[in-house]
């Protein structure tokens, strides 16, 4: 499944995945043998790839002719595309879609192959062992297009409250396949409002971007009770003829920061949110429709309103159901826990901001992003590291200046970036990695922010607190590792970030059991990080009852008063 909804209805898709493929593993006991697998799929839910590293091959044979371009959503982690045994395209990053068009195609069957690697070296920056797992495979949908001399690369729609009145600018990317200037009539629906351009010239294998802004009169605003979703709809017309199109959806929503709050169409939010992996125990991160949706059903019966997508973006179907959900994301660029010497890798800025510029544009127009974060608990209390930091906000601002930034860091009283984002972040463990009280201990790193750095007056997230338990282990002394133990931290980590008048909210790490990389074994039971408030197989812990009583008393917004 590519998306919830149609986006082509004149250019011609169809998904390659979703489908039997052919899988060769390139090294290990099995190399070279060919197996079957249904993809999307990450190699490690296969029998006999548990625990494999190296690089696998993935055939599929298609039929089709003319100019193509072939949209890779998800490859882990670095992949190499072949078309006839000829390499077309590489990308590095499991987590971000990459394209190919080729041209002149011959009409008649075509063997598609495409080589993923998940193995760690120094020319990954990135990837590396984690606490959290680097799957290898084919884990989002492979799209096939058949492509005009002209066609619509990307439609983005930036609504805005004026005067009290909705609108929108809207912006069309189209892209020129031919050797000679073309003329184009170009169409564009927003919302039923309609705006046409007669006889645009587009240059030579060039790209021209038109842009319009609307008004609006009678549409509903995107709110988490009520998302409204709207369409957008770009035609290409040449001599008569429709040629290509694009659709896509967004909501009337306006997000910024005023003084120590985070707005949502000017009301001060209180995020009640959870951290979530793409992972799975039977799926890897290659989650299907199905147990994406479960797993926001059960997010939305414990009373949250927002998810953290982390640490790197997320399934646009992930984010097409929170759009049409009314839940507000926390969305990423990928890299978590790297130290001062993984943010030296020369590969390092390349690679992170690659990944911001395949995000952004992409993601656009989901209405449920409300925030652009960077770099979990990487080295922002470092000279160096704070120049990265600040090119990589400086970069998001180029690419959207219509939401605000932010960056979660564990550095306590030392970073140095708080200068930089509309809102400070900050991953607390009070009564999981020490005994500190939370209330003291969030209390006095809060004092600490106002004083000493350039976050005072600054909205103020807790964007990880919790506490590990193991699915069944239970004792009658409640020692760490249980989830009676668990239960209890969380109410007072909990209850601590609500009570505080300075916090807007607080992202519960995390909402299932995860694996980790096996390099992890040593500190984390089962190889799994097991701070979930469900196990992997989303079992509940004796703290989902805790979390759901805690969410459903406190309101989403930060001015209205809950009944006691």
């Amino acid at each position: 499944m590519i998306r919830t909804f149609a986006t082509h209805n004149i250019r011609k898709q169809q998904e390659l995945t979703g489908s039997l493929w052919e899988f060769v593993p390139c090294q290990g006991e099995y190399a070279g043998q060919t197996f079957q697998t249904a993809t999307p799929c990450c190699w490690e839910n296969l029998s006999d790839f548990s625990d494999y590293r190296g690089e696998g091959i993935f055939r599929k044979k298609f039929y089709a002719g003319g100019t193509i371009r072939l949209e890779l959503k998800g490859v882990s982690h670095t992949a190499r595309v072949y078309l006839d045994g000829k390499e077309i395209a590489g990308h590095y990053n499991a987590y971000t879609a990459f394209s190919v068009i080729v041209k002149d195609l011959e009409e008649c069957g075509h063997t598609l192959e495409i080589k993923a690697d998940n193995r760690f070296s120094s020319e990954s920056a990135l990837h590396i062992p984690n606490d959290y797992m680097s799957y290898g495979g084919i884990s989002r949908p492979v799209v096939l297009e058949q492509l005009d001399e002209l066609y619509i690369r990307l439609l983005h729609i930036t609504p805005y409250m004026e005067n009290g009145e909705w609108k929108a600018r809207a912006e069309i990317f189209v892209v020129s396949l031919s050797g000679k200037d073309q003329a184009v009539d170009v169409s564009l629906s927003v919302a039923g409002k309609v705006h046409h351009w007669k006889k645009v010239m587009i240059r030579a294998n060039e790209e021209c971007m038109l842009c319009e802004d609307f008004v609006f009169d009678q549409v509903k605003t995107w709110e988490m009770e009520h998302p409204e979703l709207y369409y957008a709809k770009a035609e290409l017309e040449r001599d008569g003829q429709k040629i290509d199109d694009l659709i896509d959806r967004f909501g009337f929503r306006e997000i910024r920061t005023d003084r120590d709050r985070i707005l949502l169409n000017g009301h001060a939010v209180r995020i009640k949110g959870f951290c979530r992996h793409e992972d799975h125990p039977q799926f890897g991160c290659a989650l299907p429709y199905a147990a994406i949706a479960a797993d926001l059903e059960m997010i939305r019966h414990l009373g949250a309103n927002s998810i953290r997508a982390v640490h790197y973006p997320d399934d646009e179907i992930f984010l097409d159901l929170c759009d049409e959900q009314g839940i507000l994301v926390w969305e990423e660029n990928h890299a978590r826990g790297l130290s001062l010497e993984d943010m030296q890798n020369p590969n390092f800025e390349p690679q992170a901001e690659a990944v911001i510029r395949e995000m952004i544009p992409l993601h656009y127009n989901h209405p449920c992003i409300y925030i652009w974060g960077i770099l979990n608990e990487c080295a922002s209390d470092s000279a160096y590291g704070k120049e990265c930091y600040e090119k990589q906000y400086d970069l998001i601002r180029s690419l959207d200046p219509s939401r605000p930034r932010s960056s979660a860091s564990c550095k306590f009283k030392t970073d140095l970036c708080f200068g930089m984002p509309e809102v400070v972040s900050y991953n607390i463990y009070p009564l999981w990695y020490h005994d500190t009280p939370p209330a003291e201990y969030l209390d006095d790193l809060y004092q600490w922010v106002q004083r000493e750095t350039g976050g005072r007056g600054k909205p103020f997230l807790v964007t990880e607190t919790g506490a590990g338990a193991i699915y069944g282990f239970r004792n009658n002394h409640h020692a760490k590792w249980t989830e009676e133990y668990q239960a209890e931290a969380l109410e007072k980590q909990l209850t601590a970030v609500m009570e505080h008048k300075g916090c807007s909210g607080v992202y519960i790490w995390q909402f299932c059991d995860v694996r980790v990389s096996d390099e992890w074994f040593a500190g984390r039971p089962r190889t799994m990080n097991n701070k979930g408030v469900v196990d992997e197989y989303r079992r509940h812990k004796l703290s989902y009852d805790v979390v759901k009583r805690i969410f459903e008393f406190y309101s989403d917004y930060l001015d209205i008063t809950p009944d006691s």
